[in-house]
């Protein structure tokens, strides 16, 4: 028991599930948590999720729909927009989302959850703001953790009365260490941990693994090694001494969102890079998560281009990522980044991916949350926006003739914190004696 911790997420697209992942070696029988379809969970709570969860998807899917789509989600993202930084002042106000959320709370949405888990005596860690506030409104008496999942943060993830909370805060970067003292977090209840990057993409506190990882990836991205002769002292001091030959071709990987967003523009860049593919000079991975109805989507456009040939063999150079339970998915997700080159994502959790040296092509953000992710993103320098997806074939190539593709997964590895499983978990542990 010692060393453990309830460790909650919710299934609300991948984000909150993606970082609970990390952390399932804390967690108790190594199980996680979902708040929202749990066994047992009361109906009524599972309504309140389930609108939710099938509103945002709803409102993410519309964005698509040409004029009207972009409409209607900016009226949404306006309840969730995060204020600008500057100028500094008091933003410990309560806004209308998160007054609404504890109003259901305190009609008993959550009682349920919490009182299981008060029944054994471990913290709380959760992914999602909402399951910490539950546990603080009904009198959860161990520590409550809660993770963020994004560069910068709306109001609603601070408790109403932030001054009086006992929940800790683990944040990914400074941006969010800021803000949440702006939202009136008391500085003793914030660590800046980093993200919970996967330990098996890393390794020990070494890093053996993600260096080894990040010295024959810079081969690929690099292929002139223009970039290594500027700046082989700074590439030696980091990683090592890089090998002579790579150990997999130009790979690049296009996230799916968990809605299904931008799927679209997967399919355009597919067919932009053909020619590449069947010359073998790059392969492209296409991460959709555990809907059927996406994959067979890809499946049906991949025969419709011609590529299913090179689909269905032994070593493909088209691949899906897909499984059909959440920790299948995360399991080849994570094997199939070693050897991923180029992650083309939009701005989510996994922006903080860069960390293990992992250059992003930026696809367009959903929500105010993704647009700070961007911001975070484009200033320190380890991603870059996507051009006209229909002509990937040539301004991808000239990026990495250019270097700039090794240039942004060596400082995503230098600015981004890697560790933070594992000070998450040092954290947990020192207040779990």
């Amino acid at each position: 028991m010692r060393n453990k911790a309830w460790v909650v997420d919710v299934n609300m697209g991948y984000g909150h599930q993606r970082t609970a992942y990390p952390l399932r070696g804390l967690a108790f029988e190594e199980k996680i948590i979902n708040a929202n379809s749990y066994r047992g969970i009361p109906e009524a709570d599972r309504k309140i999720w389930e609108s939710s969860r099938k509103f945002y998807e709803s409102i993410s899917r519309a964005k698509r729909i040409p004029l009207i789509g972009n409409i209607i989600f900016e009226i949404y993202d306006e309840f969730q927009e995060i204020l600008s930084y500057y100028p500094k002042r008091d933003l410990s106000k309560p806004d209308f989302i998160l007054k609404r959320t504890y109003s259901l709370i305190k009609k008993d949405w959550g009682k349920d959850l919490i009182s299981r888990l008060k029944k054994t005596s471990l913290p709380l860690i959760s992914t999602f703001y909402i399951p910490a506030f539950m546990a603080e409104t009904f009198n959860f008496k161990k520590d409550i953790f809660c993770v963020i999942c994004d560069a910068d943060i709306a109001r609603a993830w601070a408790p109403i009365i932030p001054q009086k909370s006992k929940i800790k805060y683990f944040a990914p970067c400074n941006w969010v260490q800021e803000r949440l003292k702006l939202y009136g977090v008391k500085e003793k209840n914030i660590f800046l941990t980093g993200y919970p990057l996967p330990k098996e993409l890393i390794g020990t506190k070494k890093m053996e693994i993600l260096k080894e990882d990040v010295a024959f990836r810079l081969l690929n991205l690099d292929p002139k090694k223009e970039f290594y002769s500027k700046y082989k002292a700074l590439i030696e001091k980091y990683i090592g001494p890089l090998p002579k030959k790579a150990n997999h071709p130009l790979t690049i990987m296009f996230s799916i969102g968990g809605a299904g967003a931008q799927k679209e523009i997967a399919i355009k860049v597919l067919k932009s890079l053909g020619k590449e593919i069947e010359a073998k000079k790059i392969k492209v991975i296409l991460s959709v998560g555990i809907k059927e109805e996406i994959k067979r989507y890809f499946e049906k456009n991949i025969k419709h281009l011609g590529l299913d040939p090179l689909f269905f063999r032994e070593q493909s150079l088209v691949e899906i990522v897909f499984g059909k339970t959440i920790e299948e998915y995360f399991d080849r997700f994570n094997q199939k980044l070693k050897t991923t080159d180029i992650l083309w994502t939009k701005p989510s959790e996994l922006s903080f991916y860069s960390g293990l040296g992992i250059p992003i092509i930026i696809s367009p953000s959903i929500g105010s949350q993704e647009d700070f992710n961007k911001k975070w993103l484009l200033r320190i320098r380890a991603a870059i926006e996507q051009e006209n997806p229909k002509y990937t074939n040539e301004w991808l190539f000239d990026l990495l003739k250019g270097g700039r593709l090794a240039e942004a997964a060596l400082k995503g590895f230098i600015e981004v914190e890697k560790m933070g499983t594992f000070n998450i978990e040092k954290i947990v542990s020192s207040k779990n004696k």
